[in-house]
């Protein structure tokens, strides 16, 4: 399924690349259905979303018109709950109707949804509807499985972020503007997922956002996403596709700000990351609001019921039908947990439910909030109630789940898949969890104090407060030795502050007293090729990729070390074994085309050239921003004798990285010999001001000669 996706969104990009226009704006066909058609459904999930942004439940931070205009005749959900604060496993339970322990799906990089399992897409698929998904971020990536039963699964990410502890995420304008090409070639009946990243940290809001918001940037962030899902409902309009189509909005978990201590999310089960806005308008549906409580479960039941599809027999969730036609629906337990804290740092896991307004954390240090009248649970009652009971129907509720025992982890999380989600802010572990038994001082809010210094780090880090980031992140591995994702984090900053030295000491440090983590030994390998310090890292590497191989990350990095110790043939088979793993993988693919072309440079073998030249293109057609690749085809189109091409190539790799003194050279000079003597000018005047204080006398006379030869005329 996999393979199918990506061939077919290969195809679309070539097909855009040589000039096949889709979807020409002038012929603005109206999509309508017939009435004995089934209604389209649009799914809008907007991630770490709090209610309390979104106006139609509060205007006290912004207003939200484009959201709140599906209240106008639809329904709004005042009490609205997901079962747990991550991502991956949020959305799992969206698109199965299953509660986590019966999904199998528990954090955000040890687990994938089981192909076993059926999803809503599948059943929608089955039932006659077209299927579309349009991701915004990588933990949503086809490789976690739900891709399952999407005709078209738009998850194409950028090889390279643009800044350190962050993932250089696609923008809500981009993945709107693919979903909404996409729906314009769609007959109806169809099923679109769209998926929002934005509000996720850190908030950096595009302008005049960021500075509408500068106090707020978190609520700058949901106001973009306000916007430009008005430029989507604009579309369905024109179109005449809002008439036929179920709406249901809603996010994948809320964001803590600060209360109860956590500054984002993933960590804790209150309110303030479980709460979530939902709104499902569509045709027939009258507006009002709904107080009863509901949870992400009962969605896959409420659309199968509502195009009257028949639903798999395992949904745990329960049919919002009656709510939305205005009648009463019996209550029910909803099951929550968090795992982070077990899972990642050794903590007690949190489990809990929702039930009858009274809300039941149990870990070794019990909550119990009354959410009729302290819904911010300021006040725990555990010790004034007796528990029993809620520990009771917490452990019958379990055990109705198919996996209500979490499974031990049978292998380690893949490193590149372990990399990017660090670079997001969520601190994965390689290393299972091995506590069977749990005591107060096991308690995650007993861990808070090491977690906010670490939340902290990051958020100075990305204020540009990099001294207070280090003293922050020294003082958690003191506390912590075997907290790996504190000692790549002050890794990175010290190598971003030219201190590579002490990067590399951080490491070692870490690698040596946690030597079966995988996750420091790559990244402490990929610092050792970084330092050209290619045998050392191969030490590091090898034994790394024999204790897991499925990373195709670290075989780049082991392919980059052998090729530049001249081994040429290693190289190679470490290339093809990263793409053996990720046959996309843009940065591998331009490295495989580098290889390509130093071997043409050895014997100028004309078929080197050749291939260097595919590589390079498809690594280019994968990533639009990735430098090197247009670097590389620049070079290898110059080589091929197609000078027109390579400028193109070069001016690419200079959108792509400004500073890139290479591509202005080689523009400078290939057009210079075409006889541009005017087009190429400017290429060596950039040149010179962007390596000025590197020249010496001799290069910056010849640069010199080569403007005056420019400015010369005939």
């Amino acid at each position: 399924m996999l393979s199918k996706k990506r061939h077919s969104l290969s195809v679309l990009i070539i097909l855009i690349i040589v000039g096949v226009v889709f979807f020409p704006i002038e012929a603005k066909v109206a999509l309508t259905a017939a009435k004995d058609e089934k209604p389209n459904v649009l799914l809008i999930t907007v991630d770490t979303l709090r209610p309390d942004r979104v106006s139609i439940y509060s205007d006290k931070h912004l207003k939200t018109p484009n959201i709140d205009s599906l209240a106008v005749s639809g329904v709004v959900f005042d009490r609205a709950f997901a079962h747990v604060p991550i991502t991956l496993p949020s959305h799992a339970s969206i698109f199965l109707g299953l509660n986590p322990p019966s999904h199998g799906v528990r954090d955000n990089a040890r687990f994938r949804v089981g192909s076993e399992l059926t999803t809503l897409a599948e059943v929608l698929k089955i039932s006659g509807y077209s299927t579309g998904a349009f991701v915004g971020a990588f933990p949503l990536d086809s490789r976690f499985g739900l891709n399952q039963g999407f005709d078209y699964y738009d998850d194409l990410f950028p090889a390279q972020p643009f800044l350190p502890f962050t993932f250089s995420e696609r923008r809500a304008e981009m993945v709107i503007n693919s979903a909404i090409n996409w729906l314009k070639q769609q007959k109806p009946p169809w099923f679109c997922w769209l998926h929002l990243w934005d509000p996720h940290s850190p908030y950096l809001p595009p302008e005049p956002y960021l500075s509408r918001f500068k106090e707020d940037p978190y609520s700058g962030e949901v106001a973009y996403v306000d916007d430009q899902l008005g430029r989507l409902f604009a579309v369905l309009s024109d179109y005449k596709m809002f008439k036929n189509t179920l709406i249901i909005f809603t996010a994948d978990h809320g964001e803590s700000l600060g209360e109860h201590g956590e500054l984002t999310h993933s960590f804790f089960i209150y309110n303030s990351t479980l709460w979530v806005p939902l709104i499902i308008t569509g045709p027939g549906i009258k507006p009002g609001r709904v107080k009863e409580f509901v949870s992400h479960i009962d969605l896959f039941p409420t659309i199968c019921d509502w195009l009257k599809i028949k639903k798999p027999d395992n949904l745990e969730g329960t049919s919002l039908l009656p709510l939305i036609q205005k009648r009463k629906l019996t209550s029910r337990p909803i099951y929550i947990e968090s795992l982070d804290p077990f899972l990642n740092r050794g903590c007690a896991p949190l489990y809990g439910l929702i039930f009858e307004e009274q809300k039941f954390i149990n870990s070794p240090l019990p909550e119990l909030y009354d959410l009729k009248t302290d819904f911010e649970e300021k006040k725990n009652l555990a010790n004034q109630r007796d528990i029993q009971p809620y520990q009771k129907k917490l452990r019958e509720l379990m055990a109705k789940m198919s996996e209500a025992i979490l499974p031990p982890t049978k292998r380690p999380v893949d490193l590149a898949t372990l990399r990017r989600l660090q670079s997001l802010g969520y601190l994965v572990s390689t290393q299972g969890p091995t506590k069977k038994s749990f005591g107060p001082e096991d308690d995650p809010k007993n861990f808070l104090v090491i977690q906010q210094k670490l939340e902290k780090a990051i958020i100075f880090h990305d204020l540009g407060r990099k001294a207070e980031a280090i003293e922050l992140l020294e003082q958690v591995i003191a506390q912590k030795k075997n907290f790996a994702a504190a000692s790549i984090y002050l890794a990175h900053i010290y190598y971003s502050l030219n201190r590579s030295e002490e990067a590399l000491k951080v490491l070692a440090e870490a690698f040596k007293a946690n030597p079966t983590d995988f996750s420091l030994a790559s990244a402490y390998g990929l610092f050792l090729v970084k330092e050209r310090r290619y045998q050392e890292a191969i030490k590091i590497l090898e034994p790394a990729i024999l204790l897991y191989e499925d990373d195709p990350e670290t075989w780049d990095q082991l392919g980059i070390a052998y090729w530049r110790l001249g081994e040429f043939d290693k190289a190679q088979k470490a290339y093809e074994k990263a793409l053996s793993i990720d046959p996309n993988h843009a940065l591998v693919l331009s490295n495989l085309g580098a290889l390509y072309l130093t071997r043409y440079f050895q014997n100028k073998d004309q078929r080197q050239l050749e291939v260097a030249i595919s590589y390079f293109e498809r690594a280019s057609t994968l990533d639009p921003r990735l430098n090197l690749a247009f670097r590389g085809l620049g070079v290898s189109y110059k080589l091929s004798g197609q000078p027109e091409k390579a400028v193109e190539a070069w001016k690419k790799a200079i959108e792509a990285d400004p500073t890139d003194d290479f591509s202005f050279l080689n523009l400078g000079t290939t057009l210079l010999e075409m006889g541009e003597k005017e087009k190429a000018l400017p290429y060596f005047e950039n040149y010179l001001k962007l390596k000025e204080k590197d020249l010496n006398q001799a290069e910056r006379q010849k640069i010199e000669g080569l403007i005056r030869q420019c400015r010369k005329k005939e």
